[in-house]
């Protein structure tokens, strides 16, 4: 440890004045002072005491504290002594360098944890959420990120806020409490989806490498499996009304006089509404993102791309065109945009609201011409063909290809290379009949609900 020197505040006072270009420690020859205790002069004249020993094999040099005055310093004598202090843990085997450093890197992680925690809320996990929904294709981003916006982020910036580790039912069930006494209990539902959803993408960040955009979450439970919404008595009967009419569909006789309204239209809206029933009611989604480069006018095919599920590529679905929706596909399109389904001469494609508002006016003239006895969505359209086919004798399998359900089961992916055009066109052409079968002859019968 070299030369030692008798430590006093002359002395500290000197080598300061004298501080070269290097940090120098002197060692401490007085009675009081414990092997290895010394003070330190830096090269901006700096004064510290240490206390240098060994520890595993090895010198270590722990900082006893700063010299000045208290509270903030160490007086000569003040340091001596708890360097003795310090000495006395070192021959029972402690190691206070080893220690401070610990205490130092718990202090850190501490702070990158809380900095961790706050960058990390639940808004951010459903933030992450949606643009893993965005980066897959699915559409369905759209309705997630309008109730996050709805139900958590706008009303209640401290559950946002709040690190996504650590959220619980306790934390998220006052939402579901308001949306159930709402008699909201359909959009609470989704919500849990959603919710559920998130937490079951980010906890695959663990094990799954695509799941990069979770990583911070560090998520490794979902803390809302227990999460339920439960249906009272009242809303299970009308959940079973609303299952019951959504799978309701028009009759034959029905079809037929919305034929005839939508091919009377000469407006871009009675050629969408054909378009849309003369392909087999595909969904509306897929048709809007339609533009030229998806049509092939030499095969008079379209080929829609669909997300729908757990797909992480789209599935391209082809479907063949008849003459008449060729005829309605040349009457939307113009020289504004390269969209397909449209009404603005191919500027925009048609969401589902356009089609809605014009199924919808189509509707309220079959009810006054006493046609039909209630009003039907493009949903109605998509459940009534699936059905008149069905009853017209087309096969399962085929009205399958036609709509694209079930297409994404290891058989469909990997082994069944047939694309059903033929099968597809005659299934159209059977749909194409029905609607002329009844309509020519007005002998429309309403089918009524019970009161």
């Amino acid at each position: 440890m070299g030369i030692r020197h008798k430590i006093t505040e002359k002395f500290i006072a000197q080598k300061v004045a004298e501080a070269g270009d290097r940090h120098r420690v002197f060692y401490d020859d007085h009675r009081d002072a414990p092997r290895g205790f010394g003070v330190r002069v830096t090269r901006a004249g700096a004064v510290s005491f240490v206390l240098n020993y060994y520890a595993g094999g090895s010198e270590r040099r722990a900082t006893v504290g700063r010299y000045g005055s208290a509270p903030h310093g160490l007086s000569i004598t003040a340091a001596r002594k708890h360097a003795a202090k310090l000495r006395d843990k070192i021959n029972a085997g402690g190691d206070p360098l080893a220690e401070t450093q610990a205490a130092r890197s718990a202090k850190q992680a501490s702070k990158t944890e809380a900095k961790r925690k706050l960058e990390y809320g639940l808004g951010a996990l459903m933030a992450a959420y949606i643009e893993h929904l965005k980066s897959a294709g699915k559409p369905s981003w759209k309705q997630v990120d309008g109730a996050i916006a709805r139900h958590i982020t706008g009303p209640r910036p401290k559950l946002a806020a709040k690190p996504a580790d650590e959220v619980t039912v306790d934390d998220v069930m006052p939402v579901f409490h308001e949306l159930a006494k709402a008699g909201k209990l359909r959009e609470a539902e989704k919500l849990r989806a959603y919710l559920r959803a998130a937490y079951t993408a980010a906890r695959k960040a663990r094990t799954d490498a695509a799941m990069f955009a979770f990583t911070g979450f560090q998520i490794r439970a979902n803390p809302l499996l227990d999460l339920d919404v439960s249906r009272p008595k009242e809303a299970a009967d009308k959940a079973a009304a609303a299952a019951k009419e959504r799978k309701w569909a028009l009759s034959e006789a029905q079809l037929a006089a919305y034929w005839r309204h939508i091919e009377a239209d000469d407006t871009s809206r009675g050629a969408l509404l054909r378009f849309h029933l003369l392909t087999g009611g595909q969904r509306v989604e897929q048709l809007s993102r339609l533009t030229t480069a998806d049509y092939d006018s030499e095969r008079k095919t379209i080929t829609l791309h669909d997300t729908k599920g757990r797909r992480k590529v789209a599935y391209e679905h082809v479907v063949p065109l008849l003459p008449e929706a060729v005829k309605a596909l040349d009457s939307m399109r113009g020289d504004k945009g390269d969209h397909l389904f449209t009404v603005t001469a191919g500027r925009d494609g048609a969401v589902y609201h356009t089609v809605w508002e014009a199924v919808q006016d189509v509707a309220a003239a079959m009810i006054e011409a006493n046609e039909i006895d209630r009003a039907f969505t493009p949903g109605t359209l998509r459940k009534t063909v699936e059905t008149r086919l069905q009853a017209a004798g087309v096969s399962k399998e085929v009205r399958a290809h036609l709509l694209s359900h079930g297409r994404s089961g290891v058989q469909a992916q990997h082994y069944e290379a047939h694309d059903y055009d033929t099968e597809k066109r005659a299934a159209l052409r059977k749909l194409r009949a029905l609607c002329e079968s009844k309509s020519k002859n007005g002998n429309v019968t309403p089918i009524r609900r019970k009161a």
